[in-house]
């Protein structure tokens, strides 16, 4: 079965009822909504561009709603990486920002075992979250995450390996950033216009890295987990595409 993608601007017959999880930009629900899908983004956070096609709420609340695809783009993700592992062993010395209210206004005051608890248990709730997601009832899901530590592997359900990892620049967009997807029903994507990145140590690889060099602050989650355009623009355009020919 083929997939077609070269035509940016089809407008499908049966719009694909799709949510976009955990995405605050507005990113990827804009690039379907300009293919005429019937979209919508959720998070705990209201929608950056103030769209009304944004839900406050708990993605948990909505995979039961009748969706032909689900795209899980930011789910919180520190505690289930590889970069994250080594907190399971050794806790911070500052209290994680997914910490309750309460455990970061002691944490200075915890002894060891008791901050490796809520390690632990933020482990497990982060694995509870992509094992939701990832095993909803619906046909066609992809969700984005790095690359697990086997503690993570081992909470979810039906685990599978990320089907593919992506850079921004294979479809475009001059940067770095490694962006895995898990996908259950939906192809890899294919890349659409692949830059030549630049050499180590020169200033057009400098501006190539702003992901990986953005300043701390309140904002540096924000600018971490956006999604580039053009990957955003390839989902639209190869899952929408695979989905309405398959439902065909």
């Amino acid at each position: 079965m083929s997939v077609c993608f070269s035509n940016s601007h089809f407008k499908p017959v049966q719009p694909l009822k799709i949510l976009i999880g955990c995405e605050t930009s507005g990113i990827v629900r804009r690039a379907f909504q300009q293919l005429g899908h019937d979209v919508w983004s959720c998070d705990l956070l209201p929608a950056d561009d103030g769209s009304n096609r944004h839900i406050v709420c708990d993605i948990r609340q909505l995979l039961n709603e009748g969706w032909d695809l689900l795209a899980v783009m930011h789910p919180p993700c520190t505690r289930l990486c590889n970069s994250g592992v080594r907190w399971l062993k050794e806790p911070p010395t500052n209290a994680p920002n997914e910490a309750t209210p309460m455990e970061r206004g002691v944490w200075k005051s915890l002894s060891r075992e008791q901050k490796l608890l809520i390690m632990w248990r933020l482990l497990d709730e982060g694995a509870a979250l992509f094992s939701d997601c990832w095993n909803a009832p619906i046909e066609r899901v992809a969700v984005e995450n790095p690359v697990m530590h086997r503690y993570a592997k081992e909470r979810i359900r039906n685990y599978y390996k990320a089907a593919q990892t992506v850079q921004p620049w294979h479809f475009g967009d001059p940067t770095f950033k490694a962006t895995s997807f898990y996908l259950r029903g939906l192809p890899p994507l294919v890349a659409t216009n692949r830059l030549v990145p630049p050499k180590a140590g020169t200033d057009e690889h400098k501006r190539w890295s702003v992901v990986h060099r953005a300043s701390p602050g309140a904002d540096r989650w924000k600018i971490r987990s956006q999604t580039s355009p053009g990957i955003a623009d390839a989902m639209a355009i190869q899952w929408g595409g695979y989905a309405l020919e398959v439902a065909a």
